[in-house]
């Protein structure tokens, strides 16, 4: 309506904003090509398409990325109200409108446009530099791998004594430098894992695979690390037939690493237990050990990246804080869920179900 347009006009050009009018939603729909508006006044009513249909199809168009759409009309029943929003507006102005109500509207919703712009470019910033440290990440890593497993190798080529007979100092100076050396070559594949797996390239090669032999492989390694603790770790006995579709690679280094986080947090002599239970929908892995479990408080920062909680390994044992949120994309990428618990009296629980094979 040429009177509403002139009032609506003659407002706006007070406070100096930048305007443009269209008669028509077909015209509208071109003139936002040209003059690329933060926020439109939409009639209803239009000749040909009508302002919802304008609202849809610009939004159809230009995604979130079209302007902020305030209906201005004089159909103000809730059914219309409602289609308004529907179809992509955010507010709605009934006819006879009041000038300073329309231009307090309109101020209000230019600023949550603005705000949420400015918080895109932040997103847009953080995601930039998030995947430069990724990068970096990567590469340091993959640059390290390569020596650390070379120093790693020579330290067990000389404790074998291949070369001669090492003293008792100097054996136990290699046998340090073998200890040292992988630990640190565990630290660094666990920044590349995790490089990997925020790259998105974390793929998987599903096949029919028995849980247990993944588990007694596991236990096997992990039995000798425990037993300089004096530490041990029980198999209950599980369903021989337990079989998942799943990666074994990826699933071992989860269990690797369940296993490997109960030694460090055990105390010496005591024991880890490892079991599997199976259900209806799926099998459950559950490792328990007797260490002081996990502070209540901290309980949310388990699975997160770099996370690392207040309780000690009784070892001095290093870490990353990266094993068990890589433990958890594992899982969650293969359809299933991670959890820990404290159990009565002393220790925590680490489980992870992982649906059966079809």
């Amino acid at each position: 309506e040429p009177t509403s347009a002139g009032v609506m006009r003659y407002a706006l050009k007070k406070e100096n904003f930048e305007i443009a009018i269209a008669e028509t939603g077909e015209e509208a729909l071109v003139r936002f090509e040209e003059f690329q508006p933060d926020l439109i006044l939409l009639d209803v009513m239009l000749p040909g398409i009508d302002g919802y249909e304008t609202c849809r199809r610009l939004h159809q168009t230009h995604g979130p990325e079209a302007a902020t759409v305030i209906f201005l009309t004089g159909k103000s029943r809730p059914e219309d109200v409602v289609a308004g929003l529907d179809a992509g507006g955010v507010d709605y102005l009934s006819k006879p409108f009041s000038p300073r109500e329309a231009l307090a509207r309109i101020r209000t919703h230019l600023s949550i446009r603005e705000q949420a712009e400015k918080q895109q470019a932040l997103i847009d910033q953080l995601s930039r530099a998030n995947e430069a440290k990724n990068r970096f990440l990567g590469m340091a890593a993959h640059d390290l791998r390569n020596p650390l497993a070379s120093v790693r190798n020579l330290a067990e080529f000389l404790s074998d004594q291949t070369l001669g007979p090492l003293t008792p100092d100097q054996a136990s100076l290699v046998q340090t430098i073998r200890e040292t050396s992988h630990g640190m070559l565990g630290l660094v594949n666990e920044l590349l894992d995790f490089s990997a797996i925020e790259a998105g390239v974390l793929h998987l090669n599903p096949a029919p695979t028995p849980l247990a032999d993944l588990v007694d492989h596991a236990v096997r390694l992990a039995s000798m690390e425990a037993a300089k603790k004096g530490t041990s770790i029980r198999i209950v006995a599980g369903d021989d037939q337990s079989t998942i579709m799943a990666d074994p690679s990826k699933v071992t280094q989860v269990i690797d690493n369940l296993l490997s986080n109960a030694v460090k947090y055990s105390p010496p002599g005591s024991e880890i237990t490892v079991e599997i239970q199976s259900s209806a929908t799926g099998y459950t892995l559950a490792v328990s050990d007797e260490g002081p479990g996990i502070p209540p408080a901290e309980f949310d920062r388990l699975f997160q990246d770099y996370s690392r909680l207040s309780t000690k390994p009784t070892g001095g044992e290093k870490s990353t804080g990266l094993g068990l949120a890589i433990c958890r994309k594992i899982i969650e990428a293969h359809h299933g869920e991670i959890s820990a618990e404290n159990l009565p009296g002393r220790g925590c629980q680490f489980r992870f179900t992982l649906p059966a094979s079809s």
